[in-house]
């Protein structure tokens, strides 16, 4: 039987780049460029979502319930979000007849149980690797100021989410290509310390 490629590296490479470029948009980009372009979607539709989902699928193969929770659970939150902004799905023309308070309200709402979710995420991570917990750690303050500044219509803090978001990305950046230098011999290494207890050592002569 083949050997099977370790999806993790993909996962965490294809959430990273489609947060670097919505958080881009959320955050320092906002004043120039405004709103997400639909440059977004389609890094939603086919790298955030469809690839992080196939790489879940992998992990759950391979028997990494944990990595498959995660991937194909993100997978789904942009496949989810590129929904809400494309047209034929029929969700951006209901918001139309919406004011933009309930507008900001509705979006506040789907943001709110990721953070639920990211959080339960992040305690689970604590017995993983540092570079997934950072991952994991700075992805629920985003997700908690984006759904903050929505409910409340602050663009300040949907901003504040945006730099979050950035550097969210940034650390999955790290954490992917640390496990795809990992998985091969390369001469360039990212050390990325697990958090799992070691096991511990008994002296068998001192007993």
């Amino acid at each position: 039987m083949a050997r099977i490629g370790n999806p993790t590296p993909l996962g965490l490479i294809a959430f990273a780049l489609t947060t670097f470029v919505l958080s881009l948009y959320n955050g320092a980009m906002t004043d120039t460029f405004g709103t997400p372009s639909n440059v977004v979607i389609g890094l939603a539709m086919f790298y955030g979502g469809t690839m992080q989902a196939i790489a879940g699928i992998i992990e759950f193969f391979i028997g990494n319930t944990f990595g498959g929770t995660a991937f194909c659970s993100y997978g789904g939150f942009w496949l989810g979000f590129a929904a809400i902004n494309i047209p034929w799905f029929g969700i951006s023309d209901a918001f139309q007849n919406m004011s933009e308070e309930a507008v900001n309200h509705a979006l506040g709402t789907f943001l709110l149980p990721w953070a639920i979710l990211t959080f339960f995420l992040f305690i689970g991570s604590l017995r993983k690797s540092v570079g997934l917990a950072i991952v994991l750690g700075l992805l629920t303050i985003t997700f908690i100021l984006l759904t903050a500044g929505h409910w409340n219509a602050n663009k300040n803090v949907n901003k504040a989410g945006g730099y979050f978001g950035l550097f969210t990305a940034l650390a999955a950046w790290y954490t992917g290509l640390s496990a795809l230098y990992a998985d091969q011999p390369s001469i360039f290494q990212l050390p990325n310390p697990s958090l799992a207890p070691k096991e511990k050592q008994y002296d068998v002569e001192a007993q």
